[in-house]
């Protein structure tokens, strides 16, 4: 036979399925036998193995079922399925309490399986455990009522599937476009695929439908606190508290929205009120935590830290809270307590990307390197398999820079945005010196420290649409085609926006460092705004990234490779807004900055139009509050030793040097 004429891999699926739906079910265990040993490809495997054990289980050929599902569980131990199925092999060999383990497990990995919640709730019902009986008619109770077409879409979601499950939701909601609960679904599906523009639009849709909805301005309250959005926040937090005036989640979401706009005191007051109340919760203290390092106030930081972690061993959140002190040593004790819980089969990935990049700092601080490596290497790893980044999008997107914000271009639309002199932004790669950078500027009289500002990434984002296959309209294609109008305006919106972080000086600083990516559209609103490339040498830059865990917005960093790359793109890109346009914007090294910091804070000073002030000089003397992972370096005079950190990992970092070399 012709090997093209063969059904596809999913045609043999569907026929395993069909033979197991008409009740052939010998056919179904030999052809799905016949596959495993052909197909090479994982998914596909655990598939086959997936309705092999369900042909087994209805057959009666019950161990070989079990085992069928342990070859599947090897493949895959997160598959929710998997255990569901793993319950029902063990209801049909009345192994009771086995399966009642299987279905919670099944449910933990996806609450959207309605077979194991129903199988659960007639276990639960026969040893008389009713708490739990109730707690299992509520859920039931919300997956029924909804429509299929959603049951579906929740299912996907948890399965990881969420490309088919956007598909399937969009579709819905063509013929049910005032469905606030698939607004909701499809907003969570943006959040997760970080088409944050959308969520939002689809959230405050959903609100205006339906402005009583608790779930969806939560969601939304969420949202806004992860894009920075404070001020929209706190209204909307407000309205919760409101409706519900003791909800202990809602009051510490204010608290961390106060802890956004800069309203430390209130906002730790608030977080120890909860605390009063709760000291239970372990993500209260951390909570608490962050707000007192942002004010600067360490020892109680590092307290709330280690009470988070002495209420949840594994919160591995809070240990990395104590690695991103930059100052905190961790014990002989501690150490010992992370790598316990590394050895743990069920710690969730994310304590575990935690625990290996706090045990990194830990060795790092020992000064056993090869062991810090190891740890860093294989957090970076798991969060690299987890966040999907792709660098030749990055690669991409820089390319498109480079073509369309050209010189003709400037000449042609760079007077037409706000002439407003207010704004000085710190760009470049994280890492890099830009909170040393923002602590001297902001140490002026005349200039406010801020925070990383979403604004300008919001605003590209908006600009460049969701039709990226489209060769018309897409930004930065599209800034030599919009209306005219519209610079002035976003230039004033950006103003408008920004003011809540500001206090009254008349200078602010906005340091979101991927900003460097659209300096030509910065350039195109706000023509009198400053720039300042915060650059560092490229092997102490891209392994100090390698080393950090941040919170979002830097999925680049967590492969050699990728950072690498990432660096190369960057010196390219600036090297084309240096030459179209010229003067603009400011590249100060880190390594002259320590070398000479006298003669660079004149000359960055010089450039923003600011007389000279001896506070610029004594920057680790400014009190004010600090919101990213160096506050504590910054808040110490200026030191060497740095630069030269990753040294001690050369041997290790042969990848990163050929392409940075390259």
């Amino acid at each position: 036979m012709d090997k093209a004429a063969l059904p596809s891999i999913d045609g043999q699926l569907k026929s395993i399925q069909q033979l197991i739906q008409t009740a052939k079910f010998n056919d179904a265990i030999e052809q799905s036998y016949l596959l495993i040993e052909q197909t090479v490809d994982t998914q596909n495997k655990i598939q086959l193995w997936y309705l092999l054990a369900v042909a087994q289980r209805y057959a009666k050929s019950l161990p070989q079922a079990f085992s069928s599902i342990n070859e599947l569980l090897k493949l895959d131990d997160k598959h929710s399925r998997a255990y569901q199925e793993q319950g029902h092999i063990n209801l049909a060999m009345t192994e009771q309490n086995n399966a009642k383990i299987s279905f919670e497990h099944a449910v933990k990995l996806n609450p959207s399986l309605v077979a194991s919640w129903q199988e659960l709730i007639e276990i639960y019902r026969a040893s008389q455990q009713n708490e739990d009986v109730q707690k299992v008619a509520n859920q039931l109770a919300k997956l029924k009522s909804l429509p299929p077409a959603l049951l579906a879409v929740t299912e996907l979601m948890h399965e990881g599937k969420l490309l088919k499950a956007e598909q399937i939701c969009r579709q819905f909601l063509q013929n049910n476009n005032r469905h606030v609960e698939g607004m909701c679904l499809l907003a969570e599906i943006g959040i997760e695929l970080k088409i944050y523009d959308d969520a939002e639009f689809l959230l405050a849709s959903a609100l205006e439908l339906a402005p009583t909805n608790i779930q969806a301005r939560s969601q939304y309250l969420n949202l806004l606190i992860r894009l920075g959005k404070y001020k929209n926040a706190e209204q909307q937090v407000e309205n919760l508290l409101v409706e519900q005036p003791d909800n202990l989640s809602f009051k510490v979401a204010k608290a961390s929205v106060l802890t956004g706009l800069g309203k430390i005191e209130q906002a730790i007051t608030l977080f120890e009120q909860v605390i009063a109340q709760d000291n239970k919760t372990a993500g209260f203290h951390l909570q608490l935590g962050h707000a007192l390092k942002v004010q600067g106030e360490i020892k109680k930081a590092v307290a709330a830290y280690q009470k988070a972690y002495q209420l949840i061993p594994s919160y591995g959140d809070a240990f990395w809270s104590l690695a991103n002190t930059k100052t905190y040593r961790f014990s002989n004790e501690e150490i010992k307590q992370m790598q316990t819980q590394l050895g743990d089969e069920n710690l969730a990935l994310i304590d575990k990307v935690q625990l290996h990049f706090a045990t990194g700092k830990a060795f790092e601080d020992n000064k056993d390197y090869n062991q810090a490596f190891q740890a860093y290497q294989q957090g970076n790893k798991l969060q690299h398999e987890h966040n999907g980044f792709d660098i030749n999008k990055i690669e991409q997107q820089v390319a498109e820079q480079i073509k369309h914000c050209t010189t003709q271009l400037f000449q042609n639309r760079g007077q037409l945005g706000l002439n407003n002199p207010d704004p000085i932004f710190i760009v470049g790669l994280p890492r890099a010196g830009s909170t040393l950078l923002e602590q001297i500027i902001a140490s002026h009289s005349q200039v406010d420290g801020t925070m990383e500002l979403h604004n300008i990434l919001g605003l590209a984002s908006r600009l460049r649409g969701r039709n990226p296959s489209s060769d018309t309209s897409q930004y930065p294609q599209n800034l030599s085609d919009i209306n005219p109008q519209y610079f002035k305006r976003f230039g004033q919106q950006f103003i408008d926006e920004t003011r809540v972080y500001r206090e009254q000086a008349p200078l602010f600083i906005d340091k979101m460092p991927n900003n460097f990516l659209h300096i030509g559209l910065i350039r195109l609103i706000l023509p009198n705004a400053k720039i300042i490339d915060a650059r560092r040498s490229p092997m102490a830059c891209c392994f100090s990234g390698f080393k950090q865990l941040f919170a979002e917005g830097q999925d680049f960093s967590y492969n050699l490779e990728d950072i690498g790359r990432y660096y190369q793109a960057y010196l390219k890109l600036m090297a084309h807004w240096h030459k179209t346009l010229p003067g603009f914007v400011l590249t100060v090294n880190h390594e002259d900055v320590v070398d000479n910091l006298e003669k660079q804070v004149r000359r960055i000073l010089d450039f923003c139009n600011l007389d000279f002030e001896q506070s610029c000089l004594d920057f680790h003397k400014t009190q004010r509050n600090i919101k990213t992972p160096s506050s504590e370096q910054v808040r110490q005079p200026i030191y060497k030793s740095a630069t030269e950190q990753w040294r001690h990992f050369e041997q290790h970092l042969t990848l990163l040097k050929k392409v940075l070399n390259d």
